[in-house]
């Protein structure tokens, strides 16, 4: 395994962890400030997503990922896996098996990502 794919499995763990935490401003260090996430419902922005979480509306109880597939090519890294997050929306519980696709970009010695895709696992 390379360096840069320890330090993108690293930083995927330590993300899943500030989500659990429910913590907007740490989580938001892990994004650029262009991220988008396209799911089932649509696409959500990073400040429509950070707000949500700030107020409370969304929180984790569990993120985690298995079955990690990094794919690098040059700064640039597609991360592959398949995982489990639960909490709440909108007062509502969920817990969701989902297939995520993340590409993230390395820039001054930093990664960000900047796009996710989720997909339900059937």
């Amino acid at each position: 395994m390379s360096a840069d794919e320890k330090e993108l499995l690293e930083f995927t763990s330590r993300w899943d962890e500030a989500m659990i935490r429910n913590d907007a401003a740490e989580i938001g260090t892990f994004m650029s400030s262009d991220w988008t996430i396209v799911g089932s419902d649509g696409m959500t922005t990073r400040s429509d997503f950070l707000r949500q979480i700030a107020q409370g509306t969304l929180t984790h109880s569990r993120m985690d990922s298995q079955e990690v597939n990094i794919r690098l090519y040059g700064n640039t890294a597609i991360v592959i896996a398949k995982g489990v997050s639960e909490g709440t929306f909108s007062g509502g519980r969920f817990s969701l098996e989902e297939w995520s696709s993340s590409v993230f970009l390395k820039t001054d010695g930093d990664w960000k990502c900047i796009l996710t895709m989720l997909t339900p696992v059937k």
